[in-house]
């Protein structure tokens, strides 16, 4: 198009900038948006310390909220001047994986159409979100329309938090009147446990250390909290809440060695511990807790699911009241301030949850 945009991105380790970058040409499948309202993820902050390597110069950011620029020539079923959102992960929609129901692990290109993490492709193998353009591929399988009446801030978490929490309530099988543990209540790990409670946990505790964090998990339908800051042991103050029994499903939400361990140490024999978190060392398995191998016990992992079917799904949640995730939104900026909303979030000072960027 030969005109500039805004853009936050990856210079070194420890520097997000905002640049000026060409506004991308639209190929047949693709579709411009026009971003109106953003957010920084905790990925973000991974890649901003360079515990996950992208190329300098790359665009940052995997959750777009805002309106249709320009459609592709093979572009059906959408139009320009339309408000959407597209996930965080952007399946092709055709390769072997997303015909599998694995669309995050989305191996187009690739002959056998598999590969690990594949589909998430904003901010991390391709120019991101956090800018006044992004591009969308294969915007026919990712573009979801925004129904009237909800607002840019009402839909910012279908992208990624709410899609990848959900998945974590999800990948743990939960079933009516089961116990629920969730390990960090952060803002996935707060989905997690508004997805727990949809899929009809009869009983969830939420664990952390932060009282802004733990008064929001009880509104997000948490029926216990275990503060760490007053007990370092979270294992013993579950199996005290349980009787003795331990959870039918733990969710771990952070991380960290320690949550992993933990949230395996509080499953029932048989129960389920459902991962979220990103690691960046490796992970040990404690031998009682795994219980030699012959406990029946399941681990799951998950990346957030994408597509337009995940992202329908999470705005009908939205939309029929289900859940309202708003009360996440603690700060907001300007595209034009994001270094500053960077060094906030990423100090996790003056209780922030997530930030609004607008441009």
């Amino acid at each position: 198009m030969g005109k500039m945009m805004k853009a936050a991105c990856f210079v070194e380790k420890g520097r997000i900038v905002l640049e000026d970058k060409p506004i991308p040409d639209v190929g047949p499948n693709d579709a411009l948006m026009r971003v109106t309202t953003t957010t920084i993820c905790g990925t973000d902050i991974h890649i901003l310390k360079g515990e996950y390597p992208v190329e300098k110069g790359l665009t940052i950011g995997h959750e777009p909220v805002g309106v249709i620029e320009k459609l592709g020539s093979a572009v059906q079923g959408f139009e320009e001047g339309q408000r959407v959102i597209a996930g965080a992960i952007t399946p092709s929609g055709w390769s072997h994986a997303c015909l599998c129901g694995y669309c995050s692990q989305d191996g187009a290109g690739t002959k056998h159409g598999w590969k690990p993490m594949g589909g998430w492709k904003f901010g991390n193998t391709i120019d991101g979100c956090q800018a006044e353009y992004v591009l969308v591929p294969d915007a026919m399988a990712n573009l979801a329309p925004i129904a009237d009446g909800l607002t840019d801030e009402e839909v910012l978490m279908c992208p990624d938090i709410m899609s990848t929490g959900f998945a974590g309530a999800e990948n743990g099988g939960i079933k009516i009147g089961d116990t629920v543990a969730i390990f960090a209540q952060g803002p996935i790990g707060l989905c997690a446990t508004a997805g727990a409670r949809l899929m009809g946990a009869s009983r969830i505790i939420a664990v952390d250390r932060i009282p802004e964090r733990l008064a929001m998990a009880k509104q997000m339908g948490a029926d216990d909290v275990v503060d760490i800051s007053a007990s370092n042991d979270p294992v013993a103050a579950i199996m005290d809440l349980t009787g003795g029994r331990g959870v039918d499903v733990s969710i771990e939400a952070l991380g960290l060695q320690a949550t992993f361990e933990a949230a395996m140490r509080v499953i029932r024999p048989g129960g389920t511990l459902s991962s979220l978190g990103v690691y960046s060392d490796d992970l040990k398995i404690p031998l009682d807790a795994f219980d030699a191998g012959l406990g029946e016990k399941t681990i799951r992992t998950a990346l957030c699911p994408g597509g337009k079917e995940r992202m329908r799904r999470m705005m009908s949640v939205v939309s029929s009241g289900r859940v309202d995730l708003k009360g996440l939104v603690t700060h907001r900026y300007s595209l034009d301030d994001i270094e500053d909303a960077y060094d906030l979030f990423g100090n996790q000072r003056d209780g922030v949850l997530k930030v609004a960027i607008t441009t």
